[in-house]
């Protein structure tokens, strides 16, 4: 795509130029689900130009494209609700576990105009991702209004009669390892599969290295504590300390305990735990804070090889943001 969100950037040089494309998003779907998440994008060139996909490809998409030409070629209206039936032979061959339907909202869009109601919604959710912030993109499916980006915290309410669609972008989870172990390594290289962005801290230039860490996002070597005070993780970021080591956790504890940031995590027995949970009450870490840390880290999967408990700490991470743990 574009950009990892699928959204459509004038400046992008795939796009620029387009005369116009058809922009194709799954919004909704019954049955064995389409290989993709709701909000999957598919962008269709004049030029013959395809970009990303709507399933993991197959019929569907095929069908999406010819639906897509044809709205750009038509003159009519600037947007369609396509329905796409699937059996069961039909789900199977794209990876499916059964037929169903899926829908997908095409819209016809000139890139290059700054009038553009999709071009204009998207640039709203782009600057709101380069913030920082969430960003919910509304789109009429029945009244004739414009497609609009409100920050994630303003999604209106659903109290109207007209349906709409929700698509909700957010900025991937960062995710501050302290410790460039074998741990370390594994969990770069499982979070790339999770779209998470990872920045790998620790005091030794031996270990933080790029041979090691070549799915590393960034590798920064240094104090941890100032490193991780520079980073200033917030509430979409999580902080993984596996260093076992107290002269880091500790100083790196104290700078996000009082922080926003959205997990932390700290690698060790349930005795290790609770002694650095006592030196940092006695510092005047209150209950409430110091139950943010979840030590032993991880999901008790009953794994110990390295690869097992990054698995481990990887499936807590994701629980917590998720709202499936506290």
């Amino acid at each position: 795509m574009p950009n990892a969100f699928g959204l459509i950037d004038p400046n992008d040089p795939e796009l620029r130029d387009e005369q116009a494309v058809a922009l194709a998003t799954l919004i909704g779907g019954s049955g064995g689900g389409s290989g993709k998440k709701i909000g999957a994008k598919m962008i269709v060139g004049r030029s013959g130009r395809i970009i990303g996909g709507v399933t993991i490809g197959g019929c569907v998409d095929a069908q999406v494209v010819e639906a897509a030409d044809a709205l750009m070629t038509d003159g009519g209206a600037g947007q369609r609700l396509l329905s796409i039936s699937l059996d069961d032979d039909e789900a199977f061959e794209i990876g499916l576990t059964c037929g169903g339907t899926l829908d997908v909202l095409l819209t016809r869009v000139i890139p290059s105009s700054e009038s553009d109601p999709t071009v204009a919604a998207h640039r709203r959710a782009l600057e709101l991702l380069e913030a920082g912030e969430a960003a919910v993109i509304v789109t009429p499916l029945d009244a004739p209004a414009e497609t609009q980006t409100l920050p994630a915290s303003e999604i209106p309410d659903a109290g109207t009669d007209s349906r709409v669609f929700l698509d909700r972008v957010a900025p991937p989870l960062t995710l501050v390892i302290v410790g460039a172990g074998q741990i370390a390594m594994t969990l770069t290289r499982l979070a790339r599969e999770l779209d998470m962005r990872t920045v790998v801290v620790d005091g030794r230039d031996r270990y933080a290295t790029a041979a090691r860490f070549p799915d590393a996002g960034e590798i920064r070597v240094g104090m941890p504590s100032e490193i991780v005070a520079e980073l200033a993780p917030g509430k979409n970021a999580a902080v993984v300390l596996v260093a076992h080591d107290y002269k880091y956790e500790l100083p790196v504890l104290r700078q996000v305990l009082r922080s926003p940031v959205g997990y932390i995590g700290l690698l060790g027995s349930r005795k290790r735990g609770a002694a650095v949970r006592d030196l940092l009450a006695a510092e005047g870490f209150t209950a409430n804070e110091l139950a943010r840390v979840h030590t032993p880290i991880g999901l008790d999967l009953g794994g110990k090889r390295p690869e097992e408990v990054a698995l481990s700490i990887l499936a807590e991470v994701v629980a917590v943001r998720n709202g499936k743990r506290p």
